[in-house]
């Protein structure tokens, strides 16, 4: 489903783990997204409460899940709990959601995150919520330029 720039304003991202789960919220007017929160997962299932909440502050109009996928884009083990984690959002929150290819978007995040500040810079979920960003702004710029 190709998605138009008159269809969405706020979007969250997410970038699935099996322990935590970053979060980037975006919008589709300047087509930009910035790192928001990280939750906790217990194997794979979120913190349903803590995900309800930002959910009703932000009132996003569709989600985006990065889907982990090999080099060749076939699947990991993990690619099946990521898009499970994507229909557990549909169900509960009656939302549109997009899956998208998140190759290489962590090893960016680090990169960044530790050329901006050392090893420091690294914790506490700050990488998730970058590469959650990365696959927010992705998206942005490829689905919603394609009209």
């Amino acid at each position: 489903m190709v998605a138009s720039k008159k269809n969405f304003k706020i979007l969250l991202g997410f970038d699935f783990g099996m322990k935590r789960i970053g979060i980037a919220i975006g919008q589709s007017i300047t087509q930009t997204a910035r790192p928001l929160d990280t939750i906790q997962a217990k194997a794979g299932i979120p913190d349903w409460d803590a995900l309800t909440k930002i959910i009703k502050k932000w009132l996003p109009d569709a989600l985006i899940v990065g889907i982990p996928l090999n080099m060749d884009g076939s699947d990991q083990p993990i690619s099946i709990h990521a898009r499970q984690f994507a229909n557990s959002l549909h169900t509960r929150y009656q939302l549109p959601v997009y899956e998208t290819d998140e190759r290489l978007t962590t090893k960016d995040a680090r990169e960044r995150l530790f050329s901006e500040g050392g090893y420091k810079a690294l914790q506490d979920g700050q990488v998730d919520r970058v590469a959650a960003q990365l696959i927010l702004q992705n998206w942005l710029v490829d689905k919603l330029d394609k009209k």
